[in-house]
């Protein structure tokens, strides 16, 4: 569990800085063209990342775990979603809001995405769970209260919200092929959406900023949206979609604060108020122990793993399992009692 908390902090601390940095960039191009350079940047990255991969020969491991028939209509419905839709109307909301407010709306990410796992995808939660989403959202609302609901600016709040929910609905969809190549997933789905974002912006007339600046745009683009995706998907394995979109929720609080030092703001007591609301909230996840009998049905996937009590295969090499690997296994049916969170193995009901 501590790996994939991990995983969803460092996806969140990424993604939260991109909201400062991308109003800063705003006043060189359109809303539409920014989207699409962010997630071409967040491709190109990827693809490289990628190749670099296969050239020192990890080719095998990822020709395991790479992408598969079954998996393309999620990854399409995540990319729709959470790759066209929801960047254009972040940056719609972004080309007329505050930074630092636009950060603060940025947190119903999570609390769309835990509604939609917990009651459309039926993925449990207990109470513990259930109050630390509402503290870490509590914090969000604290901090934007001063402000207003939606900064004074509503349709570019509800832009920011409508961008949220897209990303919501993103997030699950993505859930569903989690165990599969976190980089080869965040590479399609970046190539896609910036391909289709930038003939968006073409058609609209809306033309590049100069080389610096898209180079700026694409690398921001890389970081805030590349890497941060990868680990988000590598944050879904272990934690499952609702408590990933509750750490992943401490983003914009750290696009608030980036926001405040950028430029050159006191924080006052409703900043360090949502502050202590949102680590408390985060403490409940982290002290969650969910645990009980449970009988894993039969499956077969392939993820990096090592061998443990969930993977007990044979290997062709007579290796022993210790060391991380990646190739497809099979699980048979198995029932046992531990702590645990819904991740690629407990997907079971209660």
């Amino acid at each position: 569990m501590q790996q994939g908390v991990l995983y969803a902090l460092m996806a969140a601390i990424l993604f939260g800085a991109s909201a400062p940095f991308a109003k800063t960039l705003l006043g060189e191009m359109a809303p539409m063209m920014l989207a699409a350079l962010l997630y071409i940047g967040s491709g190109i990255g990827l693809v490289a990342w990628y190749g670099a991969r296969r050239l020192a020969g990890k080719a095998a491991g990822e020709r395991a775990d790479r992408l598969m028939a079954r998996d393309w209509p999620w990854l399409m419905g995540a990319t729709v979603f959470g790759g066209i839709l929801g960047p254009v109307l972040l940056m719609a909301g972004l080309a007329t809001t505050a930074a630092s407010t636009a950060s603060l709306l940025l947190n119903t990410e999570g609390v769309f995405t835990a509604a939609l796992a917990w009651f459309a995808f039926k993925e449990n939660f207990d109470r513990r769970i259930f109050i630390g989403m509402l503290l870490i959202v509590a914090g969000s609302v604290v901090l934007n209260w001063p402000s207003g609901p939606l900064g004074g600016v509503p349709w570019s709040g509800l832009a920011i919200l409508g961008a949220c929910l897209c990303w919501g609905i993103d997030n699950n969809l993505t859930r569903k092929i989690s165990a599969s190549d976190a980089v080869q997933i965040a590479a399609v789905k970046g190539l896609v959406a910036g391909s289709v974002n930038l003939a968006l912006a073409f058609m609209l007339g809306q033309a590049p900023p100069p080389l610096t600046t898209t180079l700026v745009a694409a690398l921001l683009g890389f970081c805030s949206y590349g890497l941060s995706l990868v680990l988000f998907v590598l944050a879904l394995r272990h934690l499952g979609t609702a408590r990933t979109g509750a750490y992943f929720a401490v983003g914009p609080f750290i696009g608030v604060a980036l926001s405040l030092v950028l430029l050159g703001e006191t924080p006052g007591a409703a900043f360090w108020l949502a502050a202590v609301l949102m680590a408390a909230g985060i403490w409940l996840h982290l002290t969650e122990r969910h645990e009980h009998a449970h009988t894993h049905e039969p499956m077969a996937h392939a993820h990096a793993h090592h061998h443990d009590a969930h993977h007990q295969h044979e290997h062709d090499d007579g290796g022993d399992g210790a060391a991380p690997h990646t190739h497809a296994h099979a699980h048979t049916e198995l029932t046992h009692g531990h702590a645990h969170t819904p991740d690629i193995h407990h997907r079971h009901g209660h």
